[in-house]
């Protein structure tokens, strides 16, 4: 064996496999921090929908009174009335949201055929699974849903879905937008170049968005003496493919993409002037204080945009639907946020907005880690 391979074997794993290295290391981070945040996701959706001035036209008559205010006492009425556990009911589909973000973003520099491979090799083991459960319970009778038959992508089409988005990224990004004179990324660019990622992210993890807040409101049903729509992640997912097919699991995903690019323009313009302002104008230097600070301003100002569509996703996603899959209480999102206004005023499009802030701070801060400028623009919307 030769020295230069000698030499390289006792090289630590990070330095011999430094993507490899990167992918696992921000996977692991991304689902501690999830898992770590994700009660907070969760009581911000249960204050999002809760009080709905729609379901009064579902025979509900008048809106049910909120057994509990604020965020705190939201925690806590889950805690004492559902157990400690269900504050992280829905994580499972979060935390496919994540593995899927992350293996996308840390691959975005290996060649188009590495991507392909990782991508395809991971939504193959998702199908697997989800065509292994199908097989095991019979969750669904899609013969009864009138689909029997299903068509899914095919192998080669997954592969260039999902090489393709990061191709047309780096392609936008080295291309189209360019550097500037002194070898760095512009502001507006960088922030364009968010806006567009997180947008073509968001729109690609919209079905486990979907899953996730309808599996969060799983304990408030049962509360409520209503049957429980699902049996777990995979259930949930068959069901909602079978009942609304492709189509219906892109339910709620128009104010999901605005949400996407609001908080992305907020966060991405805010943190870097507020970082600037400070090391300029304060004794402060570049350092964890000042990266904090601004993840705080940066975090208050993408909440501040993109709650109002959060608050029109959650319920759109949630809402009852026919046997057809089709929404009963909203006909599209305008519809839903003028019901909103009118019935619960102005401020209902706020509701879950302090839990919302300090979860967004809490994987800001995660994010600006990330020496991949995409990795933070995906994390902007999270």
């Amino acid at each position: 064996m030769s020295a230069p391979e000698d030499e390289e074997r006792l090289l630590p794993l990070a330095q011999r496999w430094p993507r490899a290295s990167k992918f696992l290391l921000s996977g692991c981070a991304a689902t501690v921090a999830e898992l770590a945040t994700f009660p907070l996701d969760l009581t911000k959706t249960r204050l999002q929908i809760q009080g709905e001035a729609a379901l009064a036209r579902l025979g509900h008559g008048a809106r049910e009174a909120a057994p509990y205010r604020g965020m705190v006492r939201t925690a806590l009425g889950i805690v004492q009335e559902e157990g400690f556990l269900k504050l992280w009911q829905g994580v499972t589909p979060a935390i496919y949201r994540h593995i899927g973000i992350y293996l996308e973003s840390s691959c975005s520099q290996l060649p188009v055929c590495v991507v392909s491979h990782f991508s395809t090799a991971h939504e193959n083991t998702f199908l697997l699974c989800f065509q292994s459960t199908l097989a095991k319970t019979r969750a669904v009778d899609f013969a009864a849903c009138g689909r029997e038959n299903i068509n899914l992508p095919s192998k080669g089409s997954r592969a260039v879905y999902s090489g393709g988005r990061m191709v047309t990224y780096e392609h936008l990004r080295e291309v189209v937008f360019g550097k500037g004179e002194d070898k760095h990324y512009p502001l507006w660019k960088s922030v364009i170049g968010g806006m567009m990622a997180g947008v073509v992210g968001q729109f690609l993890a919209n079905p486990t968005d979907l899953v996730k807040v309808q599996m969060q409101m799983e304990g408030k049903r049962k509360l409520e003496g209503k049957p429980l729509r699902f049996r777990g992640v995979h259930h949930a997912f068959a069901k909602i493919l079978a009942e609304g097919g492709v189509r219906g699991l892109w339910a709620g995903w128009v104010p999901n993409i605005q949400r996407a690019a609001l908080v992305n323009m907020g966060d991405l313009t805010t943190y870097d002037t507020v970082k600037h302002y400070l090391v300029l104008n304060t004794p402060l230097e570049d350092n964890i204080m000042t990266h904090g600070l601004s993840s705080l301003c940066s975090g208050l100002v993408a909440s501040i945009l993109g709650t109002p569509a959060d608050v029109i996703k959650s319920r759109i996603m949630n809402q009852p639907r026919d046997k057809q899959g089709r929404g009963l209480l909203y006909k599209s999102s305008t519809d839903c946020l003028v019901q909103a206004v009118q019935g619960e005023g102005f401020m209902s499009l706020y509701k879950g907005f302090l839990p919302s802030w300090l979860r967004m701070r809490s994987l800001h801060c995660h994010g600006r880690r990330q020496t991949h400028p995409l990795v933070t623009g995906v994390l902007a919307y999270l």
